[in-house]
C-alpha cells in the first residue's frame, strides 16, 4: 500500500511507515493541483495544516482509506465528505499539547511584559525603561475558553504562577474543573471577570468569530486576548478597532484568518505580539506527532483499529479484539435482513442484550448498517451511518443487561412501508456466530455461505419436497434448520447449500405445496 505525505513530517514518522512495509511518497509541500492529480494512487494521506482535504479532492481519491493529521486541528479537512466517502479521519491529540501550552504561556508573558517591543528598542540602541512597564501575572484572572488537553495544561501552569483561573467548556463537568483548580463559568461570566482571555477550541461554525465587537464589549476595559488555537475564532477587524481604542490593552496571536498574514494591519500595532503559527513548532512535538500519526495509520490499515479517529468509534487494540466477533456477527445479521426483507426500510432498530450491551457498540452498529446497506450500495464501516442518514433511514440503539436465553444477543429490526422484519443472533463461546431467531420464530442456524430461506405452512411433506427438488437439481444440502410460531402455523426453514441456486429453481421451489416464498441470502 502507498502513503502520501503531502506536508513536512519528521523522519521518525516516515521510518515507521517504511519499516511496516509501506511505500512512502514524502513531500515537504504539495500544491493543490498536483495533489488532486496524484491522490488516486494512495491508500493513506498524511497532512499537517497546509494541505486542504476538500470534497473535490476526496472525489478523486479512489483508493484512499485514511487521512491522518500530524497535529490536533482538523479544520482543513472536510470530515463529512470524508465520512460519506468511507475515509477515516484521525488526528494526534496530545502529541503537541505541552508545546502549545508552553507557547501560549510564553505569548502571555511576552505580551504582559512587552518583551518583543523592548527587545527591538534596545537593539535599536534605545533605553526606554518607563515606556515598557508591564503587568504582573500573579493575582490576575486568566479565562480559558476550551478546557481540552491544551486548556488543561495551561490552567495547571497558570495556577503555578499564582493566577486565578476560570474556564468555559460545555463538555467539562464541575467535578473535573474543580480537580484542575479551575472555576467553571459561563461565557458571559468569563468575559466579565477575566484580565486575560485565551482561546483553545477548534474552528467550527459555532466558534467562528466567537470573539467579536459585541463580545469584546462585554469584557473588562484593558483586557488582553490570546489566540494560539485557530485563526478565525477572533474576528480580526473587530480586534483591530478594540486595540486602537484601548478597550483591549494587548493581543498575542500565533494564528490568523489568512496565513501568512501579509499586509495584515494588526502587525503594525505595538501592542500586538505575533508569531508565525509556532504553537506546535518544537523538535519534540514534531517527532511526537509524526510518530503518533504514522503508528495510528499503520495500525488502522493493517488491523482495522482506528485510534483517535474523528468519524468512527476509536477503541484500543485490546478492546477491538473483544468487539470484533460482535462486529462480524452484526454485519452478517444486517446483510441477511438486507437480502430477505420485505421492501425498503425506513427504520433500523438495533438491540443489544447481556454481554453485547456492555461493549462499545458503536462499531457493532456500524457493522450492522454496513451489512444491511452493502446489498444496495458501496459502503464501509465509516460511511455506513452517513449513507443511512442520506437515505432517510432512522437508526436507533437499545441496550439491556438482561440475558434472555443467551449470554449475549443482538436483535436487528427493520421497519418500512411493507411491514417489518427482524433477526436475532448470538455468539457461542464468544466467537461462533449463530442466528437464533427470524421474524419471531426461534431456530439455530450458522450464518455462512449460500442460504435458502423458506417461509411455509407447518404441514407434513414440506421438508421432503424441498429435499427432492434440490437433489433433482444436483444441489447438495449442507444443513437444514427449522422454526415455527406454533404447530400447524407459520414456519421458517433455513437451508445451507453448497452451490448457488438459479432463478428457475427458485420459481420451482416457491411453487411447492405449502411453501409461501423462498429467498436467498449469501453470507
Amino acid at each position: 500500500m502507498k502513503i502520501l505525505i503531502s506536508d513536512n513530517l519528521a523522519p521518525e514518522g516516515i521510518k515507521i511507515f517504511k519499516d511496516a512495509g509501506f511505500e512512502v511518497d514524502a513531500r515537504t509541500s504539495t500544491p493543490a493541483d498536483e495533489l488532486a492529480r496524484i491522490i488516486g494512487e494512495y491508500e493513506g494521506l498524511v497532512i499537517r495544516s497546509a494541505t486542504k482535504v476538500t470534497e473535490d479532492l476526496l472525489q478523486k481519491a479512489g483508493r484512499l482509506k485514511v487521512v491522518g493529521r500530524a497535529g490536533s486541528g482538523l479544520d482543513n479537512v472536510d470530515i463529512a465528505a470524508a465520512s460519506r466517502k468511507g475515509v477515516v479521519v484521525m488526528n494526534t491529540p496530545g502529541g503537541n499539547t505541552v508545546t502549545t501550552a508552553e507557547h501560549t504561556l510564553a505569548m502571555i508573558m511576552a505580551m504582559c511584559r512587552n518583551i518583543p517591543e523592548a527587545t527591538a528598542s534596545l537593539k535599536n540602541n534605545k533605553w526606554e525603561k518607563k515606556k515598557f512597564t508591564g503587568i504582573e501575572l500573579y493575582g490576575k484572572t486568566l479565562g480559558i475558553i476550551g478546557l481540552g488537553n491544551i486548556g488543561k495544561n495551561i490552567a495547571q501552569r497558570a495556577r503555578a504562577l499564582g493566577m486565578n483561573v476560570i474556564g468555559y467548556d460545555p463538555y467539562m463537568t464541575e467535578e473535573m474543573a474543580h480537580s484542575l483548580g479551575v472555576g467553571l463559568v459561563s461565557l458571559d461570566e468569563l468575559y466579565a471577570q477575566s484580565d486575560i482571555i485565551t482561546v483553545h477550541t477548534p474552528l467550527s461554525p459555532e466558534t467562528k468569530y466567537l470573539i467579536n465587537a459585541e463580545t469584546i464589549s462585554r469584557m473588562k476595559n484593558g483586557v488582553r486576548l490570546v489566540n494560539c488555537a485557530r485563526g478565525g475564532i477572533i474576528k480580526e477587524a473587530d480586534l483591530l478597532e478594540a486595540l486602537k481604542s484601548g478597550k483591549v490593552a494587548g493581543a498575542a496571536l500565533d494564528v490568523f484568518e489568512n496565513e501568512p498574514p501579509l499586509g495584515n494591519p494588526l502587525l503594525q500595532l505595538e501592542n500586538v505580539v505575533v508569531t508565525p503559527h509556532l504553537g506546535a513548532s518544537t523538535g519534540e512535538a514534531q517527532v511526537n506527532v509524526a510518530v503518533m500519526v504514522a503508528g495510528q495509520i499503520v495500525e488502522y490499515l493493517k488491523t482495522g483499529v482506528a485510534k483517535n479517529a474523528r468519524n468512527m468509534a476509536a477503541v484500543s487494540s485490546e478492546e477491538f479484539k473483544k468487539i470484533q466477533p460482535y462486529i462480524s456477527l452484526g454485519e452478517k445479521l444486517g446483510s441477511f435482513l438486507g437480502q430477505v426483507a420485505d421492501g425498503r426500510a425506513d427504520e433500523v432498530v438495533m438491540e443489544f442484550f447481556g454481554d453485547a450491551a456492555e461493549l462499545n457498540t458503536d462499531l457493532v452498529s456500524n457493522g450492522i448498517l454496513k451489512g444491511f446497506l452493502s446489498n444496495f450500495a458501496e459502503v464501509n464501516y465509516v460511511s455506513a451511518p452517513f449513507l443511512a442518514k442520506d437515505r432517510g433511514i432512522r437508526v436507533s440503539e437499545v441496550k439491556s443487561s438482561e440475558r434472555p436465553n443467551f449470554q449475549n444477543k443482538i436483535t436487528v429490526t427493520i421497519r418500512g412501508k411493507y411491514g417489518s422484519n427482524s433477526i436475532s443472533g448470538t455468539l457461542f463461546n464468544n466467537k461462533d456466530p449463530r442466528i437464533v431467531m427470524v421474524d419471531g420464530m426461534p431456530l439455530e442456524a450458522i450464518p455462512e455461505g449460500e442460504m435458502l430461506i423458506f417461509r411455509n405452512h407447518d404441514k407434513p411433506g414440506v421438508i421432503g419436497s424441498v429435499g427432492r427438488a434440490l437433489a433433482d437439481a444436483g444441489i447438495n444440502i449442507a444443513r437444514m434448520q427449522f422454526g415455527r410460531e406454533e404447530p400447524g402455523g407459520n414456519a421458517i426453514s433455513i437451508v445451507n447449500v453448497d452451490s448457488p441456486v438459479d432463478p428457475d429453481l427458485l420459481k420451482k421451489l416457491s411453487a411447492l405445496a405449502n411453501v409461501v416464498d423462498v429467498r436467498v441470502a449469501h453470507l
